[in-house]
């Protein structure tokens, strides 16, 4: 698989990359820790090299899965993960770093990134320098090698790079969820920020394997989210059926062919989970396949018929 440049950084990560939210289990059902250990190992051996990860999955369940099932292939592998909203003070910067190093069985983190701004969830405000003093001090000392941010707005990454660099941006983004184009796709081609793209499926929506009648159980945390919920979620099924002729041209899934659009966009990656070693191995596909312009234009024209009716609110999930 082709790999692609972070950031102004020298490391090399894959268009396509395995996210572990499910790993931890939290907010999802029918989660296996061992079908997930396979997971990851039959997505490193179809190409894919890069993993993300976060303290939070799982209080730091999915951070050892990703040790147990890459630590004894650490020199094939990019790592990435995140330090959570109310661990942005200075010391707690570095107490999360050092015990998402063990968890994952690893001397240095890739990418390090702060999950979501000071203030998320209720969390304590912090002044973004004191944590980006203790995220320069940790590159320093070769623990870190890049610093991203997740959920940020332009104005809060512009505040960020005031106290050091910024080499990647982790919004929701996929087909069906495109506030990102708006300002922050803009600045990030500007800036040279990566973007890694997270819910990149739209949570399995673009799969198509949810019927117009699907009920999910109510710890699923889709359940909350927005683009499951009527009007949209009937919108996204008429959306569904118009994109079906286009995958089946490319011989390929629903999934993949949303995934191949999305690592067409302007410095975009996409992050996207699996279950099992199948489904891995399956998302590993999307790599390879080469849209036309003309297909991404009419894919582009499906896809407003469910975003133009979207809030303009960032967040993808009712919490409250």
């Amino acid at each position: 698989m082709e790999t692609r440049r972070l950031g102004n950084t020298d490391i090399e990560i894959t268009p396509l990359i395995f996210g572990t939210w499910q790993a931890g289990k939290s907010g999802w059902v029918g989660i296996e820790d061992q079908a997930v250990i396979d997971a990851m190992r039959a997505a490193l051996d179809a190409g894919i090299t890069t993993f993300d990860t976060a303290e939070v999955y799982g209080s730091g369940c999915s951070e050892e899965l990703v040790g147990k099932a890459l630590g004894d292939r650490r020199d094939r592998v990019i790592l990435a993960t995140k330090v959570f909203a109310n661990h942005l003070k200075a010391d707690q910067v570095i107490e999360a770093c050092e015990n998402s190093l063990k968890r994952m069985q690893t001397e240095v983190i890739d990418l390090y990134q702060i999950h979501w701004p000071s203030g998320s969830f209720k969390s304590e405000v912090v002044p973004i320098g004191e944590t980006m003093g203790a995220l320069n001090q940790l590159k320093e000392q070769g623990k870190i090698r890049a610093i991203g941010v997740s959920n940020f707005s332009v104005p809060q990454i512009e505040a960020a790079m005031q106290f050091g660099r910024i080499d990647s941006l982790q919004p929701p983004y996929s087909l069906f969820w495109r506030g990102v184009e708006a300002e922050l796709l803009p600045y990030c081609v500007e800036n040279n920020l990566t973007i890694l793209a997270y819910s990149s499926l739209a949570q399995g929506l673009l799969t198509g394997k949810f019927g117009p009648d699907q009920q999910f159980p109510k710890e699923d945390i889709r359940r909350k989210n927005k683009l499951f919920q009527p009007p949209i979620y009937d919108k996204a099924q008429a959306a569904l059926e118009q994109l079906r002729p286009i995958a089946s041209r490319y011989h390929t899934t629903l999934g993949n062919l949303a995934l191949a659009w999305l690592i067409a966009q302007p410095q975009t990656t996409a992050i996207v989970g699996a279950r099992n070693a199948e489904q891995a191995v399956e998302n590993a596909r999307a790599a390879a396949i080469a849209l036309s312009a003309d297909d991404l234009a009419e894919i582009d024209a499906i896809s407003r018929t469910v975003t133009d009716h979207l809030p303009t609110d960032p967040v993808m999930w009712a919490f409250g």
